[in-house]
Parts: structure tokens; sequence; C-alpha cells
């Protein structure tokens, strides 16, 4: 589990193919290895990845073809800066909110408008993924925890104060480029407690 606070700006070092349409791909991150071991979980633009090996403020993750396919880390290329951040620690405060690292879906950057101290930026939502969204609700772009300004059928907007702007890959990001999101998953545990009633099943179908 993460909160979407972003801890570090890590890089890409490699991606290699590996058998049956998966790869390793290997993240330098100084801060998130610091005390990482094998088995640990660091999410990467806001994919949940295991630890295989770390090895001088570098470490390495499997990556299945399932991921590859489904979120926007099969994008990815060697130098390319990515977002990472820890699992949270039950002591730790809950900056952002409750993030599984579990990609819903790939949008994509629809524009970007400039403010004196901010940004408004508009991205593209997946018709299947609009019902959990919701104005001024939470959503995860890339791993970063942010708060919903605008949304209509097909997209969304947030507003990126300059701390995101620098600290994260978003800053970066230009019209088309693709990000990984994730709803708010306590969205998708009421729709299937209300389903359940409606059915009057114990667990819907």
């Amino acid at each position: 589990m993460f909160t979407g606070i972003v801890e570090e700006l890590g890089e890409v070092v490699g991606i290699t193919p590996t058998a049956q349409d998966s790869a390793t791909v290997a993240v330098r991150g100084p801060l998130v290895t610091s005390d990482a071991r094998h088995g640990d979980s660091i999410a990467v633009n806001g994919v949940c990845l295991t630890v295989v090996e770390v090895d001088g403020g570098v470490f390495t993750a499997d990556v299945m073809g399932e991921t590859l396919r489904r979120t926007a880390l099969g994008a990815l290329r060697a130098g390319d800066p990515v977002n990472l951040e820890r699992a949270a620690a039950l002591n730790s405060r809950l900056g952002g909110h409750l993030v599984q690292g579990h990609v819903d879906g790939v949008g994509e950057v629809l524009s970007r408008e400039p403010a004196p101290r901010w940004e408004t930026v508009r991205f593209r939502l997946p018709a299947t993924l609009s019902k959990y969204v919701v104005e001024k609700g939470s959503i995860t772009v890339d791993g970063v925890s942010l708060t919903v300004a605008e949304v209509g059928a097909d997209w969304f907007s947030v507003g990126l104060i300059p701390t995101t702007l620098s600290l994260t890959t978003l800053g970066g990001r230009t019209v088309g480029d693709p990000v990984n999101l994730e709803t708010d998953v306590l969205a998708k545990y009421v729709e299937r407690l209300l389903t359940a009633r409606s059915t009057g099943s114990g667990v819907p179908a």
C-alpha cells in the first residue's frame, strides 16, 4: 500500500526483455534503495513492483507482460525519469490517499494551462473508469495522489502546484503522453457492495 506522495524522482537505467513477453527493469533511486531489500515493494510511476536486487542505488524488478500491456511502463526507455515511492509504513502520516499500486488504466495528457502559481492539466479518462472519478475526489496519476478539479464523460483535470511540477514527472509530461491511472479503491468497494445489495446476493456475479 502507498500514499501517492512521491519520495524521489528516479531514472530508468535499463529495460531487458525476458522470456514470455516480460522484462526486467533497473531503476536508479538512491533514497528508495537506502533501506530496500529483496521482496520489498516500490511504486514506479504508480505501478507496484517487487524488488529483486539492489546494487549501488539501483534496484531491479521483474515486470510481467500483462503489466507492460496494461500500464505505461511498456513505453519507458533508459534515461526516462520515473516517480518512486516506497510502501507506506503503519507509523507514517497518510499525506495523500490509499493507493494500491494497481493501475486501472492508461490515460493521456490532453492539455496544459499554465498559471502564475500552478498549472491546470487535463487528462483523457478511459470510459470504464469515469464512474469512479468525482469532483474533489482523489485519483493517482503516474503514482502521484491528486485532487480532481473537474470531470467530464471521458476526461478530468487537476491543478498542479510548483512542488508537484518540479519534483515529479508530471512537470515534464506533454500533450499526447500516456499516464498510469488508479482510481480511489473505496469507490470500487462501494460499487461492489451496492451491486450485491441490489441483486440480493452476498457477492455480486
